[in-house]
C-alpha cells in the first residue's frame, strides 16, 4: 500500500509541475518579483556602513565653507559629486544646493539656507535628515570656533580649527547583537518565496482538487482498494513535493544570483521554512475540498495569497510597520516564517530562537490537514 501511495503521488506530482501555469508561477514569476521587489526596496533600510550618492551644487562664489562642508558630508557618509549646473543636478536622487555668497553671508553672521532634496521617503529619509544635520552643525561649530580663537572667519582660521585636536570624544559601541533591518534582496527573496508557495499551492493545488473531482478521478480512486487516509495522503505528499522544488528552486538562484546570506543556520531555515510549507499543504488541501469550482478556488488561494502576504511582512520589512501591524503580522503564518527568517539571516540569532515558530507553523498544519481530511471529498 505504501508503495503505491508513492506512485501515485510520484505521478500527480509530476502532473502538477508539467502545467504551463504552475511552471511560471512557480519558478519564472518569483524571479522576477525578486529582481523588481529587491531593486525597489534597495534603499527601505539603510545601514550605517552604506554610503550614498550626494550631489551638490555650489555657485561660484560660495567660498571656502563650501569645501569645508563637503568635507563634513564624506565624513557623515555620502559620495559627495560636485556638479556645476542644474541639468547635472538633475541626475541624482539626492541634490544639495549652497546659497549663492555662502561664506561671505558666513562672514557677516547673517543667517542662510541650504536646500536638500531627495526621492527617499520613510527610514531612508531620516537616515538622511540626521547625516546632514551632523554636518551642517559640525560646520557651524568650526566656524563658530574659528571665529572665536582668530577674531575672524577665515580659511586660514579654519584649517588651523581643522587641525585642532579634539579634546573630548565619543568612542560608540554595540550594547548587543546588532539587529540590521533587511532590505533589498536579503528581504526580497525570502518574502517572495513565501508569498509564492503560499500562492502556488492555494491555486495550483487546490484547483487539480476540484478539476480531479469534477472529471471523475477521485471517484475511480475512491473504489480502489486505497484507504481514505492514504489518498488524502497521495495528494498531500505530491503537492509538499512541489513545495519542496519550488523553494529549493528559489533559495539556489536567489543565493547565486542575488547574493542572498540565508545565514549560519541553515537547517533551521530549513526547518522552518519546512514546517511552512507543510502548512501550505494542508491549506491546498482543504481550499481544494471546500471549493465548489476551479474559479472559487483560484480567486481564494490568489486573494489570500496576496493579502497574507502584504499584512505578513513579505513585500517589505514588518519591523518598519506601525506596531499594530507588527504584532498582527506574528498572528499570521505568513508573518510568524518570516519574523523567523529575519531572526536567522538578517538579526544573527541562534536556531533555537525559532523553535517557537517551528512548532506553531507544525501545529498549524497538522491541524489544517486533519480539517481538509475530514472535509476531503471524492464527488
Amino acid at each position: 500500500m505504501l508503495m503505491r501511495t508513492f506512485q501515485i503521488a510520484r505521478r500527480d506530482f509530476f502532473q502538477l509541475i508539467r502545467h504551463p501555469v504552475t511552471l511560471v508561477w512557480a519558478f519564472v514569476m518569483p524571479v522576477v518579483f525578486f529582481s523588481f521587489i529587491g531593486r525597489m526596496t534597495s534603499g527601505f533600510a539603510p545601514g550605517p556602513d552604506r554610503r550614498d550618492t550626494i550631489a551638490v551644487l555650489a555657485p561660484a562664489d560660495a567660498g571656502f565653507l563650501a569645501p569645508a562642508l563637503e568635507r563634513r558630508l564624506t565624513a557623515a557618509g555620502y559620495d559627495v559629486r560636485l556638479v556645476t549646473g542644474e541639468a547635472e543636478l538633475s541626475k541624482f536622487s539626492r541634490k544639495l544646493r549652497l546659497p549663492g555668497a555662502f561664506t561671505a553671508t558666513a562672514q557677516a553672521g547673517k543667517p542662510q539656507k541650504i536646500v536638500f532634496e531627495t526621492s527617499a521617503s520613510g527610514a531612508g529619509m531620516d537616515f538622511d535628515k540626521i547625516r546632514l544635520q551632523r554636518a551642517v552643525y559640525g560646520l557651524l561649530a568650526e566656524t563658530i570656533g574659528a571665529s572665536t580663537r582668530s577674531g575672524a572667519l577665515t580659511e586660514a582660521s579654519m584649517d588651523e580649527t581643522a587641525r585642532l585636536s579634539r579634546n573630548l570624544t565619543i568612542e560608540a559601541t554595540a550594547a548587543g547583537r546588532r539587529r540590521a533591518i533587511p532590505s533589498g534582496y536579503q528581504q526580497a527573496v525570502p518574502g517572495i518565496l513565501v508569498m509564492f508557495i503560499l500562492t502556488v499551492l492555494l491555486t495550483s493545488g487546490g484547483i487539480s482538487i476540484v478539476a480531479e473531482r469534477n472529471t471523475g478521478i477521485l471517484r475511480r480512486l475512491a473504489s480502489s482498494s486505497m484507504t481514505r487516509p492514504a489518498i488524502v495522503l497521495t495528494k498531500w505528499t505530491s503537492r509538499a513535493a512541489l513545495a519542496v522544488v519550488q523553494t529549493a528552486v528559489g533559495a539556489v538562484i536567489g543565493t547565486v544570483f542575488f547574493k542572498v546570506d540565508w545565514g549560519a543556520s541553515l537547517l533551521a531555515v530549513a526547518a522552518l521554512l519546512g514546517a511552512y510549507m507543510a502548512l501550505c499543504t494542508s491549506l491546498s488541501l482543504w481550499l481544494g475540498a471546500a471549493s465548489r469550482s476551479a474559479g472559487q478556488a483560484s480567486a481564494i488561494g490568489v486573494i489570500a495569497g496576496n493579502l497574507l502576504a502584504a499584512l505578513g511582512g513579505c513585500w517589505w520589512p514588518a519591523e518598519v510597520s506601525p506596531m499594530w501591524m507588527q504584532k498582527l503580522s506574528l498572528a499570521l503564518p505568513t508573518g510568524i516564517t518570516m519574523n523567523g527568517l529575519h531572526r536567522l539571516m538578517s538579526f544573527g540569532e541562534p536556531a533555537m530562537a525559532v523553535l517557537p515558530h517551528i512548532a506553531v507553523l507544525t501545529g498549524l498544519a497538522l491541524a489544517a490537514g486533519w480539517l481538509a481530511a475530514r472535509s476531503f471529498r471524492f464527488d
